[in-house]
């Protein structure tokens, strides 16, 4: 699969990508709102960044206890539940009068709820899609993120000004309303992956079957902390220019369409394994700029400069699935992507804390610098030889039950 013709005329891939767009922008929408207004009534950047970035804190405790789930319920029930389950949190918080810890409370459990919805949404991506398919798939998921948060933040900001903070969060509640009838209706009825129930036990249980591998651990590691630290860079945008957050956001997502654009589709395979580490280390080099306090337009460039990076994670992603077995797909990919938001929600308190002690402008820079050490620090590790084929480990001994599993090949 090479093109995106052939992509959308995958069974299922067009219902799936049109809920997760519409999802995207309800969260981007009603994250720029709750942002805004936490630091509209405590002027606090800490506050402010965690409001935005904080529920990915709780990712730490679904990948912990709920993740097994991702693999043992029924797709399109999960993903058309969990749509519910926000539009009903998000509307929870535009109430009136809410008081600050009751807002961040509902934060934690959609927070630790959305742990499952990565590892069900990928997971089924992985299941629809012909294997060479995933990075081309994945990359067009990237694109859809980058593009509606590009609208999501510009029109956020409209909103936020037209409607109030309160407002945009109810529009950000109907979005999911939306995509949960776009899953529900869209999406056909497929059983879960895995059979058993889901508990903490295995959650547990296939953590440390994943986690025991040494490549798989560093392309985690290497998933996680470079991108969770420059998360943290963009949740002091609202402190940095509060008046122009909205522009700042709407470029970093323009950065990271383009790099998931040029590395899902022109990228050969021979150049993937080299564009890592320094897409990774062009992630985060331009922020070192804002020690300098530079105005807009210079902030403008290193955001879209910085987050062309992002095309980083496709490589890593894809490298992932070549070390996992198809059975455990969901839940590598869930834990992927939970460990991802609880590194950002990390990085949003390390920023805000050094914003806080110092300035926006340092806060950034500082996290920068530490994001470019940890990349440095990771490079052996992802260098030690190429992924083996999928479901295998280092040594070439197939995981499961021990039989070779392929999946089927699916035609376009």
């Amino acid at each position: 699969m090479r093109t995106y013709r052939d992509l959308f005329r995958t069974p299922e891939f067009l219902p799936l990508f049109t809920a997760v767009s519409v999802q995207v922008a309800a969260q981007t929408t009603s994250g720029l709102a709750l942002g805004t207004l936490v630091y509209a009534s405590t002027g606090s950047p800490l506050l402010s960044a965690l409001a935005m970035f904080g529920p990915s804190l709780a990712q730490v405790a679904g990948a912990l206890t709920l993740l097994s789930a991702a693999d043992r319920l029924p797709p399109r029930g999960a993903l058309t539940g969990l749509a519910l389950l926000f539009a009903l949190g998000t509307g929870v918080q535009a109430l009136p009068g809410l008081p600050l810890w009751a807002a961040f409370a509902v934060l934690l459990a959609l927070g630790v709820a959305s742990s499952v919805g990565g590892g069900v949404r990928y997971g089924l991506l992985d299941e629809i899609l012909p294997q060479r398919g995933f990075l081309l798939g994945r990359s067009v998921l990237n694109m859809s993120v980058g593009t509606l948060q590009i609208a999501g933040f510009a029109v956020g900001g409209v909103l936020v000004t037209t409607l109030s903070a309160r407002g945009t969060l109810l529009v950000g509640a109907a979005l999911y309303v939306v995509a949960a009838a776009l899953a529900r209706f869209g999406l056909a009825a497929r059983p879960p992956r895995a059979t058993g129930r889901a508990s903490v036990r295995e959650t547990w249980r296939t953590n440390a079957r994943l986690w025991s591998s040494a490549p798989r651990r560093s392309v985690y590691l290497a998933l996680w902390v470079p991108n969770g630290l420059v998360v943290g860079c963009e949740s002091l945008y609202i402190a940095y220019a509060p008046g122009h957050a909205g522009l700042l956001f709407a470029c970093g997502a323009v950065g990271m369409l383009a790099g998931d654009t040029v590395v899902g589709r022109f990228v050969p395979g021979r150049w993937r394994a080299r564009l890592g580490s320094p897409l990774r280390l062009l992630l985060a080099a331009p922020y070192l700029l804002f020690a300098l306090e530079p105005g807009l337009p210079v902030a403008v460039v290193a955001v879209v400069l910085a987050s062309t990076g992002f095309g980083a994670s496709l490589l890593l992603q894809e490298r992932l699935m070549a070390l996992t077995p198809p059975e455990l797909s969901g839940h590598a990919l869930g834990l992927s992507s939970s460990g991802m938001l609880a590194m950002q929600g990390v990085g949003a308190a390390v920023a805000g804390t050094a914003a806080q002690l110092t300035s926006p402008g340092t806060g950034m820079a500082a996290v920068a610098a530490l994001s470019l050490a940890v990349t440095l620090a990771l490079a052996p590790g992802l260098r030690a030889g190429g992924p083996p084929g999928r479901g295998a480990d280092p040594a070439g001994r197939l995981h499961g039950d021990g039989s070779s599993r392929t999946r089927d090949a699916k035609d376009a």
